[in-house]
């Protein structure tokens, strides 16, 4: 196997989770007595470009096809995130009714919605059908398709060139990077700005955050190996910004590299030097991860284990792909540690989590079912969920979450190691 980017063999394995079934592939009532696919979860780093990346081992166009269960407007707190970006462009940039603002990877609209409102035109780009109908509905035009280089150039031929080109949490789930990136240059107007957001791989490692790992996303990033990625295209990064988001996730800024209207910043010098502080250019940054996900993994089951032993009731919260990886690596099977997961999505509720086939109700079902845990699958929103959920403490119901260590807790802001036995 070669690296995506640079075509460097791969050798270093930075991350094994053994096999399982896409994080993402929901089950049926009907599916349960069907044979399952698993596939190997396993990521490789590259000794060149120091991209961190899984064996493709299930296509995109299987992954992302015509219904797709993860709908971003189900989430308060991403709702906010994306309006409080659209008015930072908005009083950077300036749009206005005669520019373009493009996004591959649009999902329901529920950011370019807020571009829609403010009057500026605006085009999603969404491989996922489902999706793309609950964007129309909320005004915004919406092409089913993958953001490719051939999508560029049909784009560009017919004069729909971006002056903001949004791509969010969508590079790593593609499988061939360098032809996404491509397709970024020929869609972008020349004074054009496109503006990514991807976990921080920095992140990732620093918290043990492995249950960000799963079959949809084909790479893992630091601004080292992205900023590279983009000047092979002719594309530069002139800025950067951290965000709390995804557990730890940076938001790029890149233009042509020919467009000298803006400068490099002081903010990606520094996060590149500190990156290269860190080790993130070293093979040696990345070959202690496999124990500290071991680690992950005993305490949650000894967790898990020793509620059952006292009779206490645990269930999940979030029919995410984050809960799936780590159950699904736990070899949790069944409902015996975890009887049910809850979703606010109703297109997720009634369906069954992949591997564990966990089933997936309405979060009315907690109160209905009174756990003594409730574990925080997407730890990323804990915050969000815990205020939602509180009235659990009724009962003396207390939170739980696995990454990077075992916690539970009242409410977010509280949080206490739990004592294992």
């Amino acid at each position: 196997m070669n690296c995506r980017h640079c075509g460097t063999e791969l050798h270093h394995v930075f991350a094994d989770l053994g096999h399982c079934p896409p994080s993402n592939a929901m089950l049926t009532a009907s599916q349960l007595e069907e044979p399952e696919l698993n596939y190997p979860l396993k990521t490789y780093v590259c000794d060149n470009c120091w991209l961190v990346q899984i064996g493709e081992v299930k296509k995109a166009v299987e992954i992302f096809g015509a219904e797709y269960t993860y709908f971003s407007s189900y989430s308060t707190s991403w709702l906010e995130h994306a309006r409080r970006y659209v008015e930072m462009m908005m009083d950077r940039f300036g749009y206005t009714e005669d520019s373009l603002v493009m996004e591959a990877a649009s999902n329901d609209g529920y950011l370019l919605q807020y571009f829609h409102q403010r009057g500026v035109p605006v085009l999603g780009i969404d491989p996922t059908a489902n999706t793309a109908r609950i964007a129309a509905g909320k005004g915004v035009r919406t092409r089913v398709d993958f953001f490719t280089t051939q999508l560029a150039r049909e784009l560009a031929a017919d004069g729909q060139k971006a002056d903001l080109l949004i791509c969010n949490n969508v590079l790593a789930h593609v499988p061939d990077m360098n032809d996404f990136v491509q397709g970024m240059q020929l869609v972008l107007k020349p004074g054009g700005v496109a503006t990514l957001e991807f976990p921080h791989l920095l992140n990732l490692v620093a918290e043990c955050q492995f249950d960000t790992i799963y079959h949809e996303h084909f790479s893992y990033l630091s601004l080292s190996t992205v900023a590279r990625v983009f000047a092979a295209q002719g594309l530069t990064v002139f800025d950067v910004q951290e965000l709390p988001t995804h557990g730890g996730s940076l938001r790029v800024f890149a233009r042509h590299s020919a467009d000298r209207s803006k400068p490099v910043s002081d903010a990606v010098r520094e996060l590149l030097a500190r990156e290269r502080a860190a080790g993130m250019l070293t093979l040696e940054y990345y070959q202690d991860f496999q124990p500290r996900v071991d680690t992950v993994r005993a305490e949650f089951l000894e967790f898990l284990l020793e509620q059952r032993r006292a009779g206490k009731k645990v269930v999940g919260y979030g029919a995410a792909a984050k809960g799936n990886t780590l159950i699904n690596y736990c070899g949790i099977q069944g409902t015996n540690l975890m009887p049910l997961v809850v979703d606010a999505s109703p297109y997720k509720q009634g369906k069954y989590l992949p591997g564990s086939h966990i089933p997936v109700l309405s979060p009315e079902a907690i109160r209905e079912e009174r756990p003594d845990f409730v574990v925080i699958l997407p730890w990323n929103i804990r915050q969000e969920v815990s205020e939602n959920l509180r009235f659990i403490h009724d009962w003396g119901g207390q939170f739980v979450v696995a990454i990077p260590s075992l916690e539970t807790f009242s409410y977010a802001g509280s949080p206490a190691h739990v004592a294992l036995t």
